[in-house]
């Protein structure tokens, strides 16, 4: 009943005793509300905060889905208070990318482009001006590379041969695809991606990891990682509610280990952060006392101040927006041209590849892999 679609009650209320009665019972769908309304307080940690439907979608064209994933994603950004600049960014970023279908990924790319347009304060002439300078988002550029596929009305020029300047398709030496870019992949051997997984996992390596790990290799390795580091019962076997939000004190649940086998856990108490930001938690496992000590995420970590880029110096390098280094690519003293990599950037799955506006000499890396930066602060100097 918010932006996607309106409950199956008000309808079913609507037209009760016209020609279209749809013949629900009214008091039956009350008692599968009240089930629902149980599920999605288990969910509320991944609640937006959308409070009401919103008709500007008839201007903006932002797909109900959308919608609310990027009310969410624009708060991590901090640009909560510029939420009505983003939803005019994403009609301005539809335009820019040729008026094209918005459903996954294509809809990812042109919310993408609308928050960092609001980011960095870039207006549809900014864009057009500035394109071949931009760090856009990596999803922005493969678009234009033709990694989706051509849009109905083709891509829009001047803008996208000055986007794809001199960024080349990883393994070959052109800009984009010519055509439908699956039809240029070369085969995938499964045989050799299953026996590789198993090396590296052990295990029992089924058909559907092998499709995981060729279609989201990222993805995939996290989930492994996940698994390794907490147990596959910790990560698969946990109550939702519990995995999302944790244990209330005193509470009791049951996890199941194996066929016949399980554990029941029972948290009894939470300490407080100590200086190296460890907690110390009391808990009982099938009845016996224990205690661990365990990094609270949740601590608040030193603040870092870090120097700002230069507005009008072409060899300050800044970040595009908030995000995190995923991959520092250059040291000090590395040769660059213009348009080489230099750092990779992720921001709420919005991965942006920073490049060498020039030809130079790199002086300084001013980050390392696994910082957090702010918009504007410094990352790389080239002389």
């Amino acid at each position: 009943g918010m932006t996607s679609q309106p409950s199956m009650g008000a309808i079913v209320a609507a037209v009760q005793g016209t020609d279209i009665d749809t013949g629900v019972d009214l008091e039956e769908l009350a008692s599968i509300n009240s089930y629902w309304e149980g599920v999605r307080g288990v969910y509320r940690p991944f609640e937006s905060g959308q409070m009401s439907g919103s008709s500007d979608v008839y201007v903006n064209e932002i797909p109900g889905g959308q919608y609310t994933n990027m009310l969410y994603q624009s708060k991590q950004l901090g640009l909560e208070a510029e939420w009505s600049n983003v939803k005019k960014s994403y009609a301005a970023a539809n335009r820019l990318c040729g008026d094209i279908p918005k459903v996954t990924p294509s809809s990812k790319v042109v919310g993408d482009l609308a928050q960092f347009m609001v980011a960095n304060g870039l207006t549809e002439k900014d864009v057009h001006d500035q394109a071949e300078t931009l760090n856009f988002p990596t999803s922005v550029v493969e678009y234009f590379q033709g990694y989706l596929g051509v849009p109905p009305h083709g891509f829009p020029e001047p803008l996208r041969s000055k986007i794809i300047k001199g960024r080349t398709i990883g393994g070959t030496d052109s800009t984009s695809f010519s055509g439908r870019p699956g039809a240029e992949l070369p085969p995938v051997d499964f045989g050799s991606v299953k026996k590789t997984l198993t090396e590296k996992w052990g295990g029992i390596v089924r058909d559907c990891d092998v499709m995981s790990s060729v279609m989201y290799p990222a993805v995939f390795e996290d989930w492994l990682e996940k698994r390794v580091e907490f147990g596959k019962s910790a990560v698969q076997n946990l109550p939702t509610r519990n995995f999302i939000r944790g244990m209330e004190r005193d509470e009791e649940i049951v996890v199941p280990v194996s066929d016949g086998l399980d554990l029941t856990v029972k948290l009894i108490n939470v300490g407080e952060p100590d200086s190296e930001g460890l907690v110390t938690v009391d808990f009982e496992l099938n009845g016996s006392s224990r205690r661990i000590r365990v990094k609270d995420a949740s601590a608040e970590s030193t603040t870092v101040t870090r120097e700002k880029a230069k507005e009008g110096v072409v060899g300050h390098v800044g970040a595009s927006m908030q995000s995190v280094v995923v991959e520092t690519r250059v040291r000090s003293g590395d040769e660059v041209k213009a348009g080489d990599p230099l750092v990779v950037l992720s921001a709420m799955k919005m991965e942006t590849l920073v490049t060498a506006p020039k030809d130079g000499k790199v002086e300084m890396v001013y980050v390392t892999d696994g910082d957090a930066v702010a918009q504007g602060d410094l990352l790389v100097i080239i002389e």
